[in-house]
């Protein structure tokens, strides 16, 4: 039975996939680490243990590790892409020094790790369409330069110590559970959101920017099926391209105009966060991903766009 930490598991990827993990191994044997002494919410904080866990404190995570015998570490705490160009030095902190402790404390107590990737880590010079696995990576933002630093370390402790670490590259993620947590792709969060409340959005994107996105469900489904998947099987193990589904804002805006007849949208660019879209791929090829351990998302546009009115609906009642 695997005995399951998540850090950073109050923030996007990681409140939902506490849960899954819960409803896969056992609400007792997933601790949910988070930064605050009360987690927003309340199904995380009353279907298993949680606990403060700061992977800038590796002390206090050391005393996790040893309280509950963790074999396993999902590292999710991170500042997104956004935020992390309003603050360079405290995104290398947190994204760089945070993953360090971590896969110190992973190479004494022997923990398996998983570390998210993201599409951010590629840049200008890389080939924009279809982009391959393997190919050129010179990442223009913070954020991208700690996501690729963060793969090269997971790659070192790998062939080094033989630390079993693991990892993906997501793409832009999308949710009706949690709400935008200062990425360049939030637009495709918050476009449902207000054409349910509003039947309106100002989008900082301009109309004809494609981007990689995945819907949350296959997210989740991309860490624990890597993580399930046979040591042997693998070749690249950290960084895999993940892919579902490559939109521009003015596509998803006809998808959701399908549900939503009246809906309206308006462009107002933020030239921050449209120069880091304009630096990352439109697609990414994620054939390896499927090739080493089957890799194959359940969601297109069409089928998220409907579940997600679905549950919104009902959400925001």
């Amino acid at each position: 039975m695997k005995n399951i930490l998540v850090i950073g598991a109050t923030g996007q990827i990681g409140s939902e996939l506490t849960l899954a993990l819960r409803d896969a191994y056992g609400s007792a044997n997933v601790v949910a680490g988070g930064h605050k002494r009360k987690p927003s919410s309340e199904k995380l904080q009353d279907s298993g243990p949680y606990e403060i866990a700061d992977c800038l404190a590796p002390k206090v995570l050391a005393a996790l590790i040893e309280k509950y015998k963790i074999d396993t570490i999902y590292h999710l705490a991170a500042l997104l892409s956004a935020t992390s160009e309003k603050n360079p030095k405290l995104a290398w902190e947190v994204n760089i020094q945070g993953l360090i402790n971590v896969l110190d404390l992973a190479k004494s107590y022997q923990c398996a790790v998983f570390f998210p990737s993201s599409i951010g880590v590629f840049g200008d010079s890389t080939p924009k369409d279809n982009t391959p696995q393997d190919t050129i990576q010179r990442p223009s933002t913070i954020y991208g330069i700690t996501k690729l630093t963060g793969e090269l370390l997971c790659d070192y402790y790998y062939h080094k110590y033989n630390l079993d670490v693991r990892g993906v590259r997501y793409p832009g993620l999308i949710s009706y559970e949690t709400l935008p947590g200062g990425g360049t792709t939030d637009y495709a969060v918050e476009i449902f959101y207000e054409a349910l409340a509003h039947k309106e959005y100002t989008c900082f994107l301009k109309e004809d920017t494609y981007l990689d996105m995945m819907y949350m469900p296959d997210a989740l489904k991309a860490a624990m099926q890597l993580m399930e998947t046979e040591s042997n099987r693998l070749i690249h193990r950290n960084g895999y391209n993940v892919s579902a589904m490559s939109f521009s804002p003015r596509e998803i805006f006809g998808e959701i105009r399908k549900w939503i007849p009246e809906f309206k949208i308006s462009y107002e660019i933020d030239p921050i966060r449209q120069s880091i879209a304009d630096s990352w791929p439109n697609s990414m090829d994620d054939n390896v991903a499927r090739q080493e351990w089957g890799w194959q998302p359940e969601y297109d546009l069409p089928k998220m766009t409907k579940d997600m009115i679905e549950k919104l609906k009902l959400k925001l009642k």
